[in-house]
């Protein structure tokens, strides 16, 4: 049977983002809301699963230890209810170019045909338009966490993950 599926960016989405990087305990911060938004997905039956872009790692700044540390403390944060983390190390003027890094989709599709999820009943949530261009490559709907009338192809715009969260289970 196809399952429901949330494919959720990492940065800006489930941790406050920073220009250089967020690798470092000290500079993770949750917001607000993230982890209510995250519990009432996983109690009404949807796959939780990060893809996210990790290019420090292509840079030199940071290893994916840390960014399997970050995982578990959101893990931890949350109760972990994420059902799975991927990432894309590679960055085209670092190292290498790489279909797994968004906008490309196929972090996404890996997942998809991992856990048999079901397109139509799942959504694609990030901050940047290489998100939401990455869930509609894949055949997803997608929300855009954004400043109202910020330019983007997204489905949806909302402010934040919890408004996001109650706009999937009313749908």
């Amino acid at each position: 049977m196809k399952k429901k599926c949330i494919f959720l960016d990492r940065d800006g989405v489930l941790n406050v983002d920073r220009v250089d990087y967020v690798y470092r305990m000290e500079d993770f911060i949750i917001p607000k809301g993230v982890p209510e938004a995250l519990i009432a997905l996983k109690e009404a039956g949807y796959l939780l699963v990060v893809i996210t872009n990790q290019s420090g790692i292509a840079k030199g700044l940071y290893e994916r230890k840390h960014v399997f540390a970050i995982h578990e403390a959101i893990q931890k944060a949350c109760g972990g209810v994420l059902d799975d983390l991927y990432f894309c190390p590679y960055h085209e003027n670092f190292d290498s170019r790489s279909l797994t890094r968004k906008p490309g989709s196929l972090l996404i599709e890996k997942a998809a045909a991992k856990y048999q999820v079901d397109f139509n009943l799942s959504f694609m949530v990030g901050d940047h338009e290489r998100d939401i261009i990455a869930g509609t490559r894949a055949g997803l709907r997608t929300i855009r966490l954004a400043p109202e009338g910020e330019e983007t192809n997204a489905t949806f715009v909302v402010r934040d993950l919890l408004e996001a969260s109650q706009l999937i289970l009313k749908s």
